[in-house]
Parts: C-alpha cells; structure tokens; sequence
C-alpha cells in the first residue's frame, strides 16, 4: 500500500537557476542503493522521473544515458517504478505556449515509452505532467514558477492537458499496455463567514482543483481531444497546507472547518470512479509520523466507504535541497546528506508504515471484492 517518491523537479527559479534534484539529492548516483532500500521498509513501488530536460537537452535529439542506470537499476532490485515525463520543467528550447508544444513533447514522450518498454518487464507506468493545475496557476497567473506569467493560466492549463492526451495517445502506439496516472492537489478553501460575497469565489476556487481532470476525461471543454480513456489512475496530492482561506491563511486539523481527507478522497472518487492513489503526501520534521498515521487513518475510512485506493506515496522519500534556498528539508524517509550509498533513516516514519500496511491492504482488498461481486457495477479498474 506503500510507494515512495523521488523529488525529481528541473524547473527554473526565478532567479534563472534551473533545479535538478535527482542530482541534490544524489539519487542520480545511488539509485540502486535506493531502491533497494524500499523493500526492507515495505515499499515496492515508487514515483521517480525521466528528466525531459535531460534526455532532450538537443532538440530532436533523445539522449538515454541519465535514465538508464535508474531504469536498470529498478529492474534488479525489482521496484514498480512510475515514471514522470515532465515534472515542473521543460528544455530551454520549449516553449510552453507555442503551436508546436504538445506534439513536441508527445515524440518525447513516445521516445521515452518505447526506451522503458524495451528495457524492463511489465507494463509501464507513465504520469505525463506532473500537478497541471498547481503548474498553470503558479506559472500562468501568480508568477512563482516558470514560465512566470500573469493572467494565462487557463492558457497553460490547455496547454498541459493537450501535450498530456497527444502524450498518451503516442505512448500507446508503441506500448498499447502501458498505464497513466495523473496527480493533482486536492484542496479545500474554506470561505470566510464574515465575507460573504467571497462565497461564491470560494466555491469557483474549490471547483477548479477538477478542472484539469475534467478536461483530460472530457467533461467539460470537448474540443480539447478529452475523454474517459485518458482518466487512467487517479493521484491525489495533499499536504499539511493543503487546506486554507482566499488569503492563504492555512487551516489546521484542529479547526471545525477542516474538512476529512477521506471526505476529500471520496469527492474525487464519486466524480471519476477512476482507480486512486495518494500520488503525494509528507510533513517536515517531528511532524512527519503524526502526519502519516493521521493519512493512514483517513484513507483506511475513504476505503471503508468503497473508496478505490491502491496506495500511499510517501513525497519525498529521500529529503531534499529546499528549492530557493538549499536547506537540508529534513521531509523524507532517509536524508539524503552523507557519503555515497550512505543515508539515515528516519525511524519513527519506518514503524509507521508498518503499523499500517496490514490494515490498509486489507481495506483495500475488501474493497475489490465488493466490487467484483457487483456485477450491476463493475470496478472502474476492470472495465
């Protein structure tokens, strides 16, 4: 039930450093030293990422060679790896907005389907663009993320979702069997009760963490290409602040207003009918245990309620470099400052996942077998 997560952003900052954590945190050099460190603490599966800014670092030009000992070295510690093709960054010879953005990225994506395919076994497992919504809103309308525009998020948006479906359908030509997941951030705003004509921003505001989703499946906005065979796997994304007010103030748990991850779950879930992952979750510091076992809790309740949920991704597993500042964020399941194919592990967050691993596959299993002894409602996942 249990999947890790290697921070893998390449985004630029705003002062024109381009991030490459795989490299911070020296995943790049010890990937076989990490994943073998998952199975011993429960976890056979993971997130990681196929830099697309590393492998086109030439246009037109597909160079393998950063991808190929992590993609190797899953294959002989035996890690289900899902690979992300664009997580936050794009080459500097990409431009997001032009005509030429979705197919160029769809031959990239085609490219990098075929190279994994021909070099390890099972199907595989793809999340095209990581976060679209998070990524059009911070990059098209509030300037805090590359491409650092104002007002053309909904622009960018389209954008993610087009390069996305010319994405897939150009995976699947090469590799019919291979799966897709999509995360975004589930959130909650809360409106202010002393403010009432913000209510229905609030409610507009919380209606467009679906958006991307929406458009993918074809719900809403048609012409874009969308439709139910590109909603594969769902991941929901949720944090500590993933919870708060038009100003940004961030509710805590202890607040009455704060609505249950479960309630959350089961709202994406009622919409899609799509299997689910926890595609990111973690806390930073002594908070990283509580925090787990609180997601533990409330996805064991969203299974309860016939929720379909495969897992939880612990984001990051290995700590990483802050991204403006290099702090050592102490937020993984190991840290990642030591020697070479050296890194200590943070027990408390180890007892936690076995604490609920048994209980949660169980649900999860519960799950599965209510669905297949429906025949009226087949599960989402069998169709």
């Amino acid at each position: 039930m249990f999947l890790g997560g290697f921070e893998c952003s390449c985004h630029r900052l705003a002062d024109g450093r381009r991030l490459d954590l795989t490299r911070g945190t020296r995943h790049d050099v010890q990937a076989s030293d990490d994943y073998g460190r998952l199975g011993p603490a429960g976890i056979t599966a993971c997130r990681d990422g196929a830099s697309w800014v590393a492998v086109e670092s030439r246009e037109g030009r597909y160079d393998f060679s950063s991808l190929a000992p992590m993609l190797r070295a899953a294959e002989q510690r035996r890690v289900r790896v899902i690979w992300d093709l664009m997580h936050f960054g794009w080459p500097d010879h990409v431009d997001v907005f032009a005509v030429d953005f979705a197919p160029r990225f769809a031959r990239y994506a085609s490219a990098v389907g075929r190279f994994v395919a021909e070099n390890s076994e099972g199907p595989p497992f793809f999340t095209p663009i990581n976060e679209m919504s998070f990524l059009a809103w911070a990059g098209g309308d509030v300037r805090v993320m590359n491409p650092f525009e104002a007002a053309r998020g909904v622009e960018l948006k389209v954008q993610l979702v087009r390069a996305t479906i010319e994405a897939i359908d150009a995976i699947r030509a090469v590799v019919p069997r291979a799966r897709f997941l999509q995360p975004e951030p589930a959130i909650h705003i809360v409106r202010a009760e002393q403010h009432p004509k913000t209510w229905r921003r609030v409610e507009s505001d919380n209606l467009l963490q679906y958006q991307a989703c929406d458009m993918l499946s074809g719900r809403v906005w048609p012409a874009l290409g969308g439709g139910p065979e590109y909603l594969d796997i769902v991941g929901v994304n949720f944090y500590p602040d993933n919870e708060f007010m038009l100003d940004g103030t961030t509710i805590q748990r202890d607040d009455p207003r704060y609505k249950p991850l479960s309630s959350l779950l089961l709202d994406v879930w009622e919409r899609y009918r799509r299997p689910m992952i926890i595609s990111e979750t973690g806390s930073e510091g002594e908070a990283r245990a509580p925090w787990l076992r609180h997601v533990a809790g409330e996805c064991e309740r969203a299974l309860a309620a016939g929720c379909e949920l495969h897992g939880i991704t612990l984001y990051p597993i290995v700590s990483h470099p802050g991204w403006g500042d290099d702090r050592n964020c102490q937020n993984g399941l190991w840290d990642y400052q030591r020697s070479p194919g050296e890194r200590l592990a943070y027990q408390p967050l180890i007892d936690e996942i076995a604490q609920h691993e048994g209980r949660l596959s169980a649900a999860r299993g519960a799950v599965l077998r209510r669905a297949r002894a429906a025949p009226s409602a087949p599960s989402p996942s069998a169709r």
